[in-house]
Protein backbone atom coordinates (compact mmCIF):
# COMPACT_ATOMS: atom_id res chain seq x y z
CA UNK A 1 0.00 0.00 0.00
CA UNK A 2 0.95 3.57 -0.88
CA UNK A 3 2.29 5.11 2.25
CA UNK A 4 0.27 8.69 3.02
CA UNK A 5 1.69 12.29 2.96
CA UNK A 6 1.49 12.98 6.84
CA UNK A 7 2.19 16.57 5.58
CA UNK A 8 -0.27 17.02 2.91
CA UNK A 9 -2.94 16.82 5.79
CA UNK A 10 -3.25 19.64 7.23
CA UNK A 11 -3.13 21.94 4.19
CA UNK A 12 -6.42 21.03 3.22
CA UNK A 13 -7.73 20.62 7.37
CA UNK A 14 -11.04 22.78 7.40
CA UNK A 15 -10.78 24.05 3.74
CA UNK A 16 -13.83 23.43 2.20
CA UNK A 17 -14.40 22.97 -1.52
CA UNK A 18 -14.70 25.96 -3.87
CA UNK A 19 -17.77 26.36 -5.42
CA UNK A 20 -18.09 27.60 -8.84
CA UNK A 21 -20.91 29.38 -8.20
CA UNK A 22 -20.13 32.32 -6.04
CA UNK A 23 -23.08 33.88 -4.71
CA UNK A 24 -21.72 37.39 -4.01
CA UNK A 25 -20.66 37.50 -7.55
CA UNK A 26 -24.35 36.47 -8.47
CA UNK A 27 -26.20 38.60 -6.36
CA UNK A 28 -23.83 41.41 -7.64
CA UNK A 29 -24.97 40.78 -11.20
CA UNK A 30 -28.25 40.12 -10.51
CA UNK A 31 -28.78 43.61 -8.89
CA UNK A 32 -26.80 45.35 -11.40
CA UNK A 33 -29.29 44.27 -14.17
CA UNK A 34 -32.20 45.06 -11.84
CA UNK A 35 -31.22 48.67 -11.60
CA UNK A 36 -30.58 48.46 -15.30
CA UNK A 37 -34.11 47.82 -16.14
CA UNK A 38 -35.37 50.25 -13.15
CA UNK A 39 -33.43 52.39 -14.91
CA UNK A 40 -34.85 51.55 -18.30
CA UNK A 41 -38.45 52.04 -17.59
CA UNK A 42 -37.71 55.14 -15.41
CA UNK A 43 -36.26 56.90 -18.19
CA UNK A 44 -39.95 57.72 -20.15
CA UNK A 45 -41.17 58.90 -16.32
CA UNK A 46 -38.05 60.94 -16.15
CA UNK A 47 -38.31 62.11 -19.32
CA UNK A 48 -41.65 63.34 -18.82
CA UNK A 49 -41.43 65.26 -15.79
CA UNK A 50 -38.50 67.29 -17.26
CA UNK A 51 -40.54 68.07 -20.36
CA UNK A 52 -43.46 69.33 -18.07
CA UNK A 53 -40.89 71.80 -16.92
CA UNK A 54 -39.84 72.97 -20.40
CA UNK A 55 -41.70 75.71 -22.27
CA UNK A 56 -43.80 74.66 -25.19
CA UNK A 57 -40.98 75.92 -27.65
CA UNK A 58 -38.01 73.82 -26.44
CA UNK A 59 -40.58 70.72 -25.65
CA UNK A 60 -41.12 70.59 -29.38
CA UNK A 61 -37.32 70.98 -30.85
CA UNK A 62 -36.09 68.06 -32.93
CA UNK A 63 -33.74 66.48 -31.65
CA UNK A 64 -34.87 67.40 -27.78
CA UNK A 65 -33.28 70.14 -25.89
CA UNK A 66 -32.56 68.16 -22.79
CA UNK A 67 -30.75 71.62 -21.46
CA UNK A 68 -33.48 74.14 -22.34
CA UNK A 69 -34.26 76.57 -19.60
CA UNK A 70 -36.43 75.30 -16.70
CA UNK A 71 -39.80 76.78 -16.30
CA UNK A 72 -42.78 76.38 -14.43
CA UNK A 73 -45.62 77.98 -16.66
CA UNK A 74 -47.47 74.79 -17.57
CA UNK A 75 -48.07 74.37 -13.68
CA UNK A 76 -49.04 77.84 -13.55
CA UNK A 77 -51.36 77.30 -16.60
CA UNK A 78 -52.93 73.83 -15.18
CA UNK A 79 -53.94 74.83 -12.13
CA UNK A 80 -55.21 78.29 -13.19
CA UNK A 81 -57.39 76.88 -15.97
CA UNK A 82 -55.51 79.51 -18.45
CA UNK A 83 -55.85 76.57 -21.13
CA UNK A 84 -59.69 77.42 -20.36
CA UNK A 85 -60.03 73.73 -18.73
CA UNK A 86 -60.50 73.20 -15.24
CA UNK A 87 -58.50 70.39 -13.64
CA UNK A 88 -60.16 69.89 -10.39
CA UNK A 89 -63.48 68.26 -11.64
CA UNK A 90 -61.95 65.44 -13.10
CA UNK A 91 -59.50 65.28 -10.33
CA UNK A 92 -62.07 65.34 -7.99
CA UNK A 93 -64.55 62.65 -10.27
CA UNK A 94 -61.39 60.28 -10.50
CA UNK A 95 -60.84 60.32 -6.57
CA UNK A 96 -64.52 60.05 -5.60
CA UNK A 97 -64.93 56.68 -8.30
CA UNK A 98 -61.25 55.31 -7.65
CA UNK A 99 -61.63 55.75 -3.27
CA UNK A 100 -65.43 54.87 -3.54
CA UNK A 101 -65.13 52.04 -5.73
CA UNK A 102 -62.08 50.39 -3.95
CA UNK A 103 -63.73 50.56 -0.23
CA UNK A 104 -67.04 48.42 -2.32
CA UNK A 105 -64.88 45.93 -3.62
CA UNK A 106 -62.86 45.44 0.18
CA UNK A 107 -66.21 45.08 1.83
CA UNK A 108 -67.54 42.56 -0.78
CA UNK A 109 -63.81 41.14 -1.50
CA UNK A 110 -63.32 39.91 2.20
CA UNK A 111 -66.15 37.72 2.74
CA UNK A 112 -66.13 36.48 -0.43
CA UNK A 113 -62.66 35.21 0.21
CA UNK A 114 -63.40 34.21 3.63
CA UNK A 115 -65.93 31.41 2.52
CA UNK A 116 -63.46 30.21 -0.18
CA UNK A 117 -60.56 29.94 2.00
CA UNK A 118 -60.90 29.61 5.76
CA UNK A 119 -64.58 27.97 5.39
CA UNK A 120 -64.07 26.45 1.71
CA UNK A 121 -67.43 26.00 -0.39
CA UNK A 122 -68.02 23.04 -2.50
CA UNK A 123 -65.70 23.28 -5.46
CA UNK A 124 -63.89 26.73 -4.81
CA UNK A 125 -61.63 26.01 -7.30
CA UNK A 126 -64.67 26.30 -9.91
CA UNK A 127 -65.85 29.61 -8.50
CA UNK A 128 -62.37 30.81 -8.73
CA UNK A 129 -62.03 30.15 -12.10
CA UNK A 130 -65.13 31.67 -12.69
CA UNK A 131 -63.66 34.85 -10.99
CA UNK A 132 -60.93 34.79 -13.33
CA UNK A 133 -62.49 34.17 -16.30
CA UNK A 134 -64.92 37.45 -16.34
CA UNK A 135 -60.99 39.32 -16.28
CA UNK A 136 -60.80 37.38 -19.74
CA UNK A 137 -63.62 39.34 -21.47
CA UNK A 138 -62.13 42.62 -23.63
CA UNK A 139 -63.59 45.43 -21.92
CA UNK A 140 -64.33 46.73 -25.34
CA UNK A 141 -66.74 43.64 -26.21
CA UNK A 142 -69.12 44.96 -23.33
CA UNK A 143 -68.66 48.06 -24.55
CA UNK A 144 -71.58 48.51 -26.16
CA UNK A 145 -74.23 46.61 -23.87
CA UNK A 146 -72.89 49.06 -21.07
CA UNK A 147 -73.39 52.17 -23.10
CA UNK A 148 -76.75 50.63 -23.83
CA UNK A 149 -77.77 50.15 -20.08
CA UNK A 150 -76.63 53.78 -19.33
CA UNK A 151 -78.60 54.95 -21.42
CA UNK A 152 -82.05 53.77 -20.61
CA UNK A 153 -81.21 53.97 -17.33
CA UNK A 154 -80.59 57.24 -17.70
CA UNK A 155 -77.01 56.94 -16.11
CA UNK A 156 -75.15 58.69 -18.84
CA UNK A 157 -71.97 60.93 -17.74
CA UNK A 158 -72.73 59.58 -13.99
CA UNK A 159 -70.02 59.48 -11.95
CA UNK A 160 -71.77 56.66 -9.71
CA UNK A 161 -72.77 54.37 -12.81
CA UNK A 162 -68.74 54.20 -13.60
CA UNK A 163 -68.36 53.66 -9.53
CA UNK A 164 -70.37 50.71 -10.09
CA UNK A 165 -68.71 49.52 -13.06
CA UNK A 166 -65.00 49.68 -11.41
CA UNK A 167 -66.35 47.72 -8.74
CA UNK A 168 -67.63 44.77 -10.64
CA UNK A 169 -64.26 45.39 -12.51
CA UNK A 170 -62.08 44.81 -9.82
CA UNK A 171 -63.83 42.69 -7.73
CA UNK A 172 -62.75 39.02 -9.50
CA UNK A 173 -59.37 39.96 -9.04
CA UNK A 174 -59.60 41.31 -5.38
CA UNK A 175 -61.21 38.16 -4.54
CA UNK A 176 -58.33 35.80 -6.11
CA UNK A 177 -55.89 38.09 -4.24
CA UNK A 178 -57.64 38.27 -0.84
CA UNK A 179 -58.56 34.24 -1.06
CA UNK A 180 -54.29 33.54 -1.09
CA UNK A 181 -54.37 36.55 1.83
CA UNK A 182 -56.70 35.00 4.22
CA UNK A 183 -55.62 31.10 3.53
CA UNK A 184 -52.13 31.98 5.37
CA UNK A 185 -54.13 32.78 8.71
CA UNK A 186 -54.40 30.45 11.50
CA UNK A 187 -56.89 28.28 12.32
CA UNK A 188 -56.36 28.41 15.94
CA UNK A 189 -56.86 31.91 15.86
CA UNK A 190 -60.21 31.33 14.13
CA UNK A 191 -60.95 28.57 16.63
CA UNK A 192 -60.32 30.50 19.42
CA UNK A 193 -62.50 33.74 18.59
CA UNK A 194 -65.67 30.62 18.13
CA UNK A 195 -64.75 29.60 21.66
CA UNK A 196 -65.10 33.20 22.86
CA UNK A 197 -68.51 33.45 21.18
CA UNK A 198 -67.20 35.92 18.54
CA UNK A 199 -69.44 36.44 15.25
CA UNK A 200 -68.56 36.15 11.83
CA UNK A 201 -68.14 40.05 11.48
CA UNK A 202 -66.35 40.57 14.91
CA UNK A 203 -64.07 37.89 13.80
CA UNK A 204 -63.58 39.65 10.46
CA UNK A 205 -62.90 42.36 11.96
CA UNK A 206 -60.70 41.82 15.21
CA UNK A 207 -59.03 38.63 14.01
CA UNK A 208 -58.90 38.03 10.22
CA UNK A 209 -57.98 41.71 9.35
CA UNK A 210 -54.98 42.50 11.50
CA UNK A 211 -53.64 39.63 10.38
CA UNK A 212 -54.13 40.04 6.60
CA UNK A 213 -53.91 43.90 6.47
CA UNK A 214 -51.09 43.69 4.22
CA UNK A 215 -52.74 41.47 1.84
CA UNK A 216 -55.78 44.27 2.00
CA UNK A 217 -53.45 47.18 1.75
CA UNK A 218 -51.64 45.42 -1.22
CA UNK A 219 -55.52 44.97 -2.94
CA UNK A 220 -56.25 48.27 -2.29
CA UNK A 221 -53.77 50.09 -3.91
CA UNK A 222 -54.09 47.66 -7.36
CA UNK A 223 -57.73 48.02 -7.42
CA UNK A 224 -57.05 52.27 -6.60
CA UNK A 225 -54.86 52.27 -9.56
CA UNK A 226 -56.70 50.02 -11.69
CA UNK A 227 -59.57 52.62 -11.42
CA UNK A 228 -57.72 55.70 -11.35
CA UNK A 229 -55.95 54.54 -14.68
CA UNK A 230 -59.05 53.22 -16.62
CA UNK A 231 -59.91 55.32 -19.35
CA UNK A 232 -61.87 53.29 -22.12
CA UNK A 233 -65.63 53.37 -19.58
CA UNK A 234 -65.03 56.85 -18.58
CA UNK A 235 -64.37 57.84 -22.50
CA UNK A 236 -67.41 56.53 -23.72
CA UNK A 237 -70.09 56.92 -20.56
CA UNK A 238 -69.07 59.93 -19.73
CA UNK A 239 -69.66 63.76 -20.44
CA UNK A 240 -68.90 67.08 -19.45
CA UNK A 241 -69.99 66.57 -15.42
CA UNK A 242 -68.58 63.36 -14.49
CA UNK A 243 -65.15 62.89 -16.96
CA UNK A 244 -62.56 61.97 -15.04
CA UNK A 245 -58.52 62.43 -15.04
CA UNK A 246 -57.64 60.15 -17.63
CA UNK A 247 -60.34 62.01 -20.12
CA UNK A 248 -59.20 65.11 -19.47
CA UNK A 249 -55.72 64.54 -19.83
CA UNK A 250 -56.94 63.46 -23.50
CA UNK A 251 -58.19 66.95 -23.97
CA UNK A 252 -54.60 68.44 -24.36
CA UNK A 253 -54.13 66.73 -27.43
CA UNK A 254 -54.59 68.84 -30.28
CA UNK A 255 -54.12 68.83 -33.87
CA UNK A 256 -52.98 72.74 -33.76
CA UNK A 257 -50.88 74.56 -32.03
CA UNK A 258 -47.74 73.37 -29.63
CA UNK A 259 -49.25 71.17 -26.77
CA UNK A 260 -46.59 68.60 -25.49
CA UNK A 261 -45.50 70.52 -22.14
CA UNK A 262 -48.96 70.82 -21.41
CA UNK A 263 -49.82 66.78 -21.43
CA UNK A 264 -46.41 65.76 -19.79
CA UNK A 265 -47.40 68.47 -17.01
CA UNK A 266 -50.59 67.20 -17.14
CA UNK A 267 -49.60 63.41 -16.77
CA UNK A 268 -47.37 64.10 -13.90
CA UNK A 269 -49.91 65.72 -11.65
CA UNK A 270 -52.10 63.01 -12.63
CA UNK A 271 -49.93 60.18 -11.55
CA UNK A 272 -49.06 61.60 -8.61
CA UNK A 273 -51.96 60.55 -6.83
CA UNK A 274 -50.84 56.75 -7.80
CA UNK A 275 -47.11 57.47 -7.12
CA UNK A 276 -48.08 58.70 -3.46
CA UNK A 277 -50.12 56.11 -2.55
CA UNK A 278 -47.57 53.63 -3.85
CA UNK A 279 -44.66 54.84 -2.19
CA UNK A 280 -46.61 55.22 0.83
CA UNK A 281 -47.95 51.86 1.06
CA UNK A 282 -44.75 49.51 -0.40
CA UNK A 283 -43.97 48.01 2.59
CA UNK A 284 -48.01 46.54 2.99
CA UNK A 285 -47.66 45.84 -0.65
CA UNK A 286 -44.30 43.98 -1.00
CA UNK A 287 -44.99 42.53 2.28
CA UNK A 288 -48.60 41.17 0.77
CA UNK A 289 -48.15 40.69 -2.73
CA UNK A 290 -45.34 37.72 -1.31
CA UNK A 291 -47.42 36.52 1.67
CA UNK A 292 -47.45 33.12 0.99
CA UNK A 293 -44.82 32.68 -1.19
CA UNK A 294 -42.55 31.27 0.95
CA UNK A 295 -43.50 28.65 3.41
Amino acid sequence: MTALNPTAGPRFLGRKPKSRLDPTRNNTVAGLLAWTAAFIFAIPVLWMVLTSFHSEVDAATNPPSIAAELTLDSYRDFFSGASGLNPWPPLINSATASITSTVLVLLLAIPAAYALSIRPVKKWTDVMFFFLSTKMLPVVAALLPLFLIARNLGALDNIWFLVLLYTSMNLPIAVWMMRSFLAEVPVEMLEAAQIDGAGLLLTLRKVVAPVAMPGIAATALICFIFSWNELLLARVLTGVVAGTAPVFLTSFVSSQGLFLAKVCTAAVIISLPVLLAGFAAQDKLVQGLSLGAVK
